[in-house]
């Protein structure tokens, strides 16, 4: 490890020793944080933290395995500051507090925050370490999103609006093989679907589907359609599960693949990222990809500079750039996708969610407190992984406190 590195994770651990993480019994602290099963690793908190950080390693789910995003051999630096900035940020009758205010408040695993390239905050709670994998959850939905602005690049799909049956032959007949592309993108499919996270909903009934038949075979229970496609946004998994087939079938190949070698290498990823698959060897794409929270931080750094690693002197376009706007910026979406209209906060983008604002800001997003917060403008990123009482974050005070302490970390550097 890099002696700056060094540091910064002793320092860390001091600091974890100090301050005491929230939750931490009902976590499953005094068992040392024990991995789940297949049945309970997602729903139960008190394997949690445990699961979060292992899920590659768990059998039995979605009857599949695991497949590897291979890392780079030149791994992109990430220096850190010689101290840490001292952060403020409100939220409702709370003023001036710190980044420990934040960790005391909510269940943080992992944070980084990185301006101009460099690491300014640097932490882990309930036992994580810098070399743990944390779990996407629906972050990953992002990244395959690049994964169809590639394959577009470079003509293996022909254009987002051709149906997705065209290159996933196996949901043709179905609701979402005659979905375009480009309506799989901005989950505006028009599908009749439910995502609660309470076990009795659309996603429960897909997911059972598909650990029994596969991803593929599960777009069969999912046929009627609310509106028109295109028209209306509407979350639903499963749309990007779809598009992982529609991956396979364009490429030819694995989705973890074709990443390997067109982003996971390019950006400089230090360690080999892991992605579930379903029986079929399809990466389970709506969630299930697992990274340090370094490479993730390399990613949204690369994100933050539209597409290019900013250390590389010959400044290649990793991720097309038009895409990428196309993907994060509110002002180039339909109007029924823009901040306030898709959701009553954020927009929507090709499976960005889109801050309001003249600014161009964007987060990728996942259930249980995962979320990467992007600024371009001041190349200024926030990485946090976390393990959240419920799966909605708006139903604790995690979302409330993020965007408070999110705008904080912007506004220390500059202005909202």
């Amino acid at each position: 490890m890099h002696p700056a590195s060094m540091s910064l994770f002793l320092m860390t651990l001091c600091a974890g020793a100090v301050h005491a993480a929230p939750d931490e019994d009902k976590l499953g602290k005094a068992q040392g944080y024990p991995v789940g099963t297949r049945m309970n690793w997602f729903t139960d908190e008190s394997v949690r933290v445990g699961s979060f950080t292992h899920q590659a390693e768990i059998d039995g789910i979605q009857r599949g395995g695991v497949n590897a995003l291979q890392p780079s051999a030149r791994p992109m630096p990430l220096p850190q500051a010689s101290r840490e900035p001292v952060l403020r940020w409100n939220v409702d009758q709370y003023r001036n507090l710190t980044v420990d205010d934040y960790l005391d408040r909510q269940r943080v695993m992992g944070l980084m925050i990185i301006k101009d390239g460099v690491v300014q905050v640097e932490r882990y709670q309930y036992g994580r370490t810098a070399q743990d994998r944390f779990l996407s959850n629906s972050m990953s939905k992002s990244i395959v999103a690049l994964a169809i602005g590639m394959a577009v690049q470079e003509g293996l799909i022909a254009s987002l609006d051709e149906r997705a049956d065209h290159y996933a032959p196996k949901i043709a007949g179905t609701l979402y093989g005659e979905t375009t592309i480009r309506n799989l993108l901005r989950m505006a499919s028009g599908a009749r679907f439910t995502e609660r996270y309470d076990g009795k909903d659309d996603m429960a009934r897909f997911g059972t589907a598909s650990g029994r038949d596969g991803l593929e075979a599960a777009a069969r229970v999912v046929t009627e359609r609310d509106f028109a496609q295109g028209v209306h946004f509407n979350y639903a998994s499963a749309e990007t599960a779809m598009l992982g087939a529609v991956l396979r079938g364009a490429t030819g190949g694995s989705l973890s693949d074709y990443l390997s070698t067109r982003l996971w290498q390019p950006i400089g990823a230090e360690t080999s990222a892991l992605w579930r698959t379903d029986k079929t060897g399809l990466e389970v794409a709506a969630g299930n990809f697992n990274a340090t929270l370094r490479d993730y931080a390399r990613l949204a750094i690369v994100l933050a500079n539209d597409g290019v690693r900013p250390d590389d002197p010959a400044k290649a376009q990793i991720i097309p750039r038009e895409f990428l706007l196309d993907a994060t910026d509110w002002q180039r979406v339909p109007e029924a996708f823009r901040p306030g209209q898709a959701a009553p906060y954020y927009g929507y983008g090709y499976k960005f969610w889109l801050f309001p604002g003249k600014t161009r800001r964007f987060a990728m997003l996942g259930v249980y407190g995962q979320m990467i917060f992007i600024d371009p403008g001041q190349k200024l990123v926030m990485v946090q992984t976390s393990a959240n009482a419920t799966a909605k974050t708006g139903q604790t005070t995690l979302a409330r406190d993020a965007d408070a302490f999110w705008r904080g970390v912007v506004q220390h550097y500059g202005t909202w």
